[in-house]
Order: structure tokens, then sequence, then C-alpha cells
């Protein structure tokens, strides 16, 4: 199976924050990224966007990001959203859900293969545990969607292997390279894609003792949480004023 024109659709889990490049627009690299470099291989006339911009919730993915998608002719669509939804202490799902399936069915009915994702289980996450029930919840509307319109789905709910230290960047929030190699593996399996792709190495974990755990986590929360609860107070988005990175189909430049 090969396409030809690809775009990504999400917020910073597909932007590719975590997984960090200095020589790619907003500094990324990211799992969509590396699909993209495999896909290239495979036709010579490949093209690859990706729309998505860290920060942003379902909605405004939807918004911004669903029709100008679809304005380039995709082959190949795959949408992540929700995770920062869910995150949030109110949350409508159900009417979440409504508008999410409007936009598959949309994304659907224009003939491109669409890819959607269900949100990795926090209760894995400490930092993230009590938003598991609505995150369940939230992930079997997203399986219900993907069967009602055709779409695949990566499960990563069910990717029960991971250790959060291992495939989670300093932020305990986005996934590190290691995760996102992961997605990118995840995502060309789904399609049925060959590749030669492999786990990277895991990094070496230390293992701390209480007391060095609660200094880590007191460092991390100065340093990431303090931030993150600043700029929903105040209303802000760490999106604000960033552009999407490859806001038109492109080649892929393969080294």
């Amino acid at each position: 199976m090969s396409f030809q024109r690809y775009v990504a659709l999400g917020d910073s889990f597909t932007e590719g924050v975590g997984d960090p490049d200095p020589d790619r627009p907003n500094g990324c690299r990211g799992w969509a990224d590396r699909v993209a470099e495999v896909l290239a291989t495979r036709d010579p006339q490949f093209g690859y966007a990706n729309l998505a911009i860290r920060g942003r919730k379902l909605p405004a993915i939807i918004d911004e990001q669903v029709e100008r998608g679809l304005a380039l002719g995709p082959d190949l669509v795959t949408i992540h959203g929700g995770g920062n939804d869910v995150l949030r202490p109110k949350v409508d799902l159900d009417a979440l859900a409504a508008t999410y399936d409007e936009a598959v069915a949309r994304l659907a009915s224009s003939g491109a293969r669409v890819v959607v994702f269900t949100i990795a289980d926090p209760g894995l996450n400490p930092v993230l545990k009590l938003i598991r029930g609505r995150t369940a919840v939230f992930n079997e509307w997203v399986r219900e969607i993907a069967d009602r319109h055709g779409a695949t789905v990566v499960d990563m709910w069910r990717m029960r292997g991971w250790k959060v230290a291992e495939v989670m960047a300093d932020d305990r929030l986005h996934l590190n390279p290691v995760g996102h190699q992961a997605i990118a593996i995840a995502v060309l399996d789904a399609l049925g894609v060959p590749h030669a792709l492999e786990p990277l190495p895991a990094p070496v974990v230390a293992v701390l003792d209480r007391r060095a755990q609660r200094q880590a986590d007191l460092a991390w929360a100065r340093t990431h949480l303090a931030p993150w609860v600043q700029r929903r107070i105040t209303g802000r988005s760490s999106g604000d004023g960033v552009e999407p990175k490859r806001p038109s189909l492109a080649p892929i430049i393969l080294g």
C-alpha cells in the first residue's frame, strides 16, 4: 500500500513535541515525520503536510485544521485530539464526541484513509491518573466513531508495555524520541505498510530513593507544572503564536 498525499492534524502529539530536532520547523520531529519518511520511500510523488499545533483542544483542531487539510486533497489523514480536553476539570464528553464524529465523517467522505487514536492510559502516569475515567469514556467514543466511518484506530490505551520514565519527555506529558518511534511503528503497522523501523533503545533511568524522587518531583513542578497552571489561569496556550510546521504538501528530503 502506498500513499501520495499525507496530511497530519492534531495537537502537540502530532506536531512532535518531545522529540527535539533543531533543524526542523518548530524544532521537533515526531512520529508523523517518521511515518512520512517511510511513506516517501515508496512513492516518488509523495507529499506531506503537518497542520498540528501544540496546546490545541479538539474543537479548535476541527475548526482550524480539517477543512484546511481537506483542501490539500489527501489520500491519508491522521487526526489526534482530545488529550487537552480531558485534562480540563470540566468537559462534556458526549458533545465532544458528537463534534469529533462529524469531523471524522467529513474526512472519511473525502475518500482519504483516516487514522484516529485513543489516548494512552493515564493510569500509567502518577501525574495524570486522576483523569483515567473520563479518558476511558472518550476512548470508547473514538472506537465507536472509527467503526461508524471505517477509520483505522491506533489504540494507545492498550499499549501496556510502556514504562513512563522510558517513553516520556522531561515534562512527563509528551513522548520522547523512544515514544514517538513506537507510535510511528504502530501507525505503519495499522496501515499495513511494510517498513524497517525498529524500537529505539530505552534510556537508562536512574532509580531514586524517596528523598531524591521528592526533589525530582518538586523540580518538575517548578519547571513544567507551574507554567502549565499559569497558562490555564490566564487563558493562554503553549500554541499561541505557533504556526503549522508543514502548512502545505511538500516532499520529504531523504538523507
